[in-house]
């Protein structure tokens, strides 16, 4: 299992991973045109070059025999979700392809994110989980994370809930 940054030279493989992981994670959950078209807005290629260029951005990704499992995205100061502050970190995103959840891939993106939010001398990691993402909640709880609020998301045009989880860091 390693990790490794991601690149603008990496924009189609961290397209094809969030799509796939994304997908995985929420179609029974919602409407195919809801999911398209979220996924059409989230993940097509010119957003992820952007977002790959943007300073306060970064992204990696865990692999294993070669094979991408899974990544992580996190920002910091104005490309936080949310206006969190300058002492903060966001998690925007930590997925795992199915076929490699429940075997540390998960814990070792959100170890990473640890570390980079010690290395900038964060006082506070975030993140938001869809309210009815149970096994994610429960993870996050594990890892000392508690809810501090909620905010909107949209899956297209339907306006579903997420919990603000924050840990405060030593």
């Amino acid at each position: 299992m390693t990790i490794k940054q991601c690149t603008p030279e990496d924009v189609q493989d961290l397209q094809k991973i969030s799509v796939e992981t994304f997908t995985e994670t929420f179609e029974e959950h919602n409407s195919p045109e809801h999911l398209n078209a979220y996924l059409e807005t989230a993940y097509n290629l010119e957003r992820l070059e952007q977002e790959l260029v943007t300073p306060s951005s970064r992204f990696f990704f865990v692999c294993f025999d070669e094979e991408v499992a899974g990544y992580l995205k996190v920002n910091t100061e104005d490309a936080q979700s949310e206006a969190m502050g300058s002492d903060a970190l966001e998690v925007e995103r930590i997925y795992v392809k199915k076929k490699f959840q429940k075997h540390g891939f998960g814990k070792k993106l959100l170890t990473k994110a640890f570390e980079l939010a010690a290395e900038q001398q964060k006082k506070k990691i975030w993140l938001g989980v869809w309210e009815n993402n149970e096994n994610a909640i429960a993870f996050y709880k594990k890892k000392g994370f508690i809810q501090t609020g909620s905010h909107s998301f949209f899956m297209g045009d339907d306006e579903q809930v997420d919990l603000i989880m924050t840990k405060t860091l030593l």
